[in-house]
């Protein structure tokens, strides 16, 4: 009958404040920190997948040129969203399927420079070193093809060579040499379109045997090169190499430029859309700051109380009284109150009768009715049939309290 047991009102609490505020902070600590990860974590992946891309440190990728640049002052970036393409300064993109959509790279850039460095290592992940591959083999030629298909399509082809030969040079300076890979990929043409607008290349490094390494497409500022050992992990090894490298990245950039922009998006590292981002970025981050505050807030208020704890009472009391406003309260949630207007008027009357002694002398004669009859001859303000009928018809609260307060106020005038 009550949720307060007796006698253990003077017993201790099993946790002091102290360890309950630390398993809160914990608690809720713990859980921001678990929402921040959950929004930023396919932002903060590191990329060392042995892929052909900025973040990789496989012999295919290219975190060594990333590196090299910024060891040199040339400022690099890697760049997770097509949004930021919108820069002066040099973008590498280095897609690795033919699959991707490069369109923003190509369409959206105009007249800034933007170089792409085309596939050619299939490669598996090398189990006792992590984010290193081993050599599968080379890529389908239409991987490298593909890339800027089908408004660029490129006949390429690959030559076995010893390796090492000095690659030709054309508009270049002479910073810039390069020697060939030993399994060398090169431009040979470039398709004609049966529609559309027509293109052309323009050589910049070839292999001498007609074959373009590194082209110009429509004098424009879009740069293909075609075989990426040049500028990857592995071919960054040898110190001349490595010079030449940063000395072409230099030449294709703007002028002057403020750095250079490495694209990972294309490879599956870009940011990701989530609305969790919402609540940690302007403008909205203000009001996540002012929510933690109002909570903080509201959590010391909840520690610090005003006064003893008040002690709950029982949830059903003892005495007349509490009998009463229990039936009441069963009363009103049943919805019955309107129809016990007629019985308070019975017991009013019931009441009046005994105090005047009517009961026996009237009911010989003619029972209820004579009552009523004897009752509504009595004098004074009201008379009892119509009170009684008013609280009996009653069809709400207020006109039944109205009511039951004109039969107890009868009552009271008659028997005092």
């Amino acid at each position: 009958m009550s949720d307060i047991a007796i006698g253990r009102r003077g017993e201790a609490a099993p946790f002091k404040i102290g360890a309950i505020a630390l398993m809160l902070a914990l608690g809720i600590g713990g859980f921001i920190g678990l929402i921040v990860l959950g929004a930023y974590a396919p932002d903060l992946k590191s990329g060392r997948n042995g892929g052909a891309h900025a973040l990789s440190n496989a012999a295919t990728g290219f975190s060594g040129l990333v590196q090299l640049a910024e060891a040199t002052g040339r400022h690099p970036r890697i760049v997770r969203d097509v949004h930021e393409f919108d820069t002066e300064d040099l973008l590498v993109v280095a897609p690795e399927t033919a699959t991707v959509n490069v369109s923003a790279a190509v369409q959206d850039r105009g007249a800034q420079p933007t170089l792409f460095i085309l596939p050619k290592w299939q490669t598996v992940a090398d189990p006792m070193h992590r984010g290193w591959v081993k050599e599968a083999g080379l890529k389908p030629l239409f991987e490298a093809t593909g890339v800027l298909a089908p408004d660029i399509n490129f006949l390429m082809r690959r030559d076995k060579g010893k390796g090492g030969q000095p690659l030709m040079t054309d508009r270049v300076p002479p910073s810039i040499r390069f020697s060939a890979p030993k399994q060398m990929q090169v431009i040979a043409a470039l398709e004609e379109r049966k529609d559309g607008p027509q293109h052309f290349v323009r050589p910049l490094i070839t292999d001498g045997k007609g074959g373009m390494v590194l082209v110009q497409v429509d004098d424009s500022n879009l740069f293909v090169l075609a075989d990426p050992d040049l500028l990857s992990n592995q071919g960054l090894r040898d110190a001349g190499k490595a010079a030449s490298a940063l000395a072409l990245l230099d030449w294709l950039n703007s002028n002057p430029p403020e750095g250079i922009a490495f694209d990972v998006s294309m490879n599956g590292f870009g940011h990701s859309r989530s609305p969790l981002k919402l609540l940690f970025e302007p403008p909205f981050v203000v009001l996540t700051i002012t929510i933690l505050l109002a909570l903080m807030l509201a959590g010391v208020q909840a520690f610090g109380r005003f006064g003893p704890v008040r002690q709950r009472e029982r949830a059903l009391a003892f005495g007349k009284a509490a009998l009463v406003d229990n039936s009441a309260a069963l009363i009103r949630k049943a919805g019955r109150e309107t129809r016990m207007g007629g019985r308070y008027a019975a017991l009013c009357r019931e009441r009046v009768v005994e105090a005047l002694g009517l009961a026996r002398r009237l009911r010989d004669k003619g029972g209820d009715t004579a009552i009523d009859a004897h009752l509504d001859q009595l004098k004074g303000r009201h008379v009892y049939s119509d009170l009684a009928r008013m609280a009996a018809e009653a069809k709400d609260r207020t006109t039944l309290l109205s009511a039951a307060k004109a039969l107890h106020d009868w009552q009271k005038e008659k028997i005092g």
